[in-house]
């Protein structure tokens, strides 16, 4: 149920109404999403203060039926009935759609995106629930690993920024590439004790913040808008699953070999995600 209502149901959705045209929607939209946590954080804290764990829950629980539902259920426009007046291909008279892979490049585009996106839901969902520990084991304190941690959103934020103003001039592709090189140079630094943990955690955090954005752009300019809801449905399972395991499997590396095991092992998938984000642009960069 909670897989329902992240990115990646959004942008199925904003692939559906503006079809090639939504990679700006599509910034847009996690550019907003990178304040969630710094509205919703002290709300929640708020909450479990007043009301306890079960209070919040059902609170969030009544935002999502009274407010939510009725947003999606009366905003969004039915099938057959997209945005913008029926411009959502965003297609002109006249003007050629690109061409899409196809075939078996199809096939092997298609399994080196998913296995990115795995090891980056991996990544991703280990250091967020495990980063305290981490920061605690290179010597930090309870109160700075929070003040540090706290750098995480707005990196992500700032480089969602700069994504949406320049993103327009360039393939997807290397909004991915740069996203999977800062979030590996993020854990490697963070890996390797480098003395500024603000910059590995700034890398790390801006790395995350524009590979959300990829995460929707790059199938949508790979693959076409034709299907682009069912793929990123399936594109989505192996991510979500892993993002689902990991914290439990960082839980039991922390516990079996200790915190600079577990992130010598991110920063071994951090690194493989490079090699195979240059496996899909040697599949795709000459259609």
């Amino acid at each position: 149920g909670m897989g329902s209502g992240l990115y990646d149901a959004g942008f199925a959705t904003l692939g559906r109404l503006y079809g090639k045209d939504a990679r700006r929607a599509i910034t847009t939209l996690t550019l907003w999403g990178g304040f969630a946590s710094t509205v919703c954080w002290p709300f929640s804290a708020w909450l479990v203060e007043h009301f306890g764990w079960r209070g919040a829950c059902a609170a969030y629980a009544a935002i999502h039926l009274l407010v939510c539902l009725p947003l999606h259920a009366f905003v969004i426009p039915g099938i057959g009935a997209p945005a913008g007046g029926g411009k959502a291909s965003g297609a002109k008279p006249g003007q050629t759609s690109p061409a899409h892979l196809t075939g078996a490049r199809r096939t092997r585009a298609f399994m080196l995106l998913a296995m990115i996106l795995t090891l980056g839901a991996m990544t991703a969902s280990m250091i967020g629930v495990h980063l305290l520990t981490f920061l605690q084991a290179r010597g930090l304190g309870l109160a700075a690993a929070v003040a540090l941690g706290a750098l995480v959103g707005p990196s992500q934020v700032g480089a969602r920024i700069v994504e949406m103003a320049f993103g327009r001039h360039y393939h997807p592709i290397w909004t991915m590439a740069a996203s999977v090189t800062l979030v590996a140079c993020g854990v490697v630094l963070l890996f390797l004790g480098f003395p500024i943990l603000a910059l590995a955690l700034a890398l790390y955090g801006a790395g995350n913040g524009i590979g959300s954005i990829a995460k929707g752009t790059l199938p949508l300019e790979l693959f076409g808008a034709e299907g682009y809801a069912s793929l990123m449905g399936r594109l989505a399972m192996p991510s979500l699953l892993a993002q689902a395991l990991s914290p439990s499997l960082g839980a039991v590396l922390i516990e079996w070999s200790g915190p600079g095991a577990a992130l010598g092992f991110l920063a071994g998938m951090t690194c493989l995600n490079i090699v195979l984000v240059g496996a899909l642009w040697v599949t795709t960069w000459d259609r």
